[in-house]
């Protein structure tokens, strides 16, 4: 999923920074095949995913989740316990078709998170959060 959204983001005309679990571009290739095309910089931070999830979530406005694994159950809950903007993309499978349910069995609130199954309606409630989150730090 997050190939996919480079791509798009290049497609757009977009610039595109991807933040690898790698120390090297020999590693991010080798060990995590992950792919170096469709990105203007990445950055390696050599910490694995955990630490990886970390910077990334922390250095964003706000985060999207979709389909996914543990790891975007890790990004998800660093987000959360952030107080960051979430958008959660549903009717994609994996973890984020599970997250209303898991918000509901913590019982701490949505938080900042919302939630649609159409791309444009979900980019739109997030940067309206984010937008929101500037007017009241400012």
């Amino acid at each position: 999923a997050p190939y996919w959204a480079a791509i798009g983001a290049k497609e757009a005309g977009g610039f595109v920074i991807g933040v690898s679990p790698a120390l090297s571009e020999v590693e991010h290739v080798g060990k995590y095949n992950l792919p170096i095309d469709y990105h203007d910089i990445i950055i390696y931070t050599g910490f694995g995913y955990p630490g990886r999830n970390l910077l990334l979530t922390r250095s964003s406005d706000a985060v999207i989740v979709s389909c996914g694994r543990m790891g975007t159950l890790n990004e998800f809950t660093i987000a959360f316990e952030d107080d960051k903007p979430i958008g959660v993309l549903t009717d994609t499978g994996g973890m984020a078709d599970e997250i209303k349910d898991i918000l509901n069995k913590a019982r701490r609130g949505m938080g900042k998170t919302v939630f649609d199954s159409d791309p444009k309606n979900l980019v739109e409630k997030v940067l309206e959060l984010v937008k929101k989150e500037k007017i009241i730090n400012a």
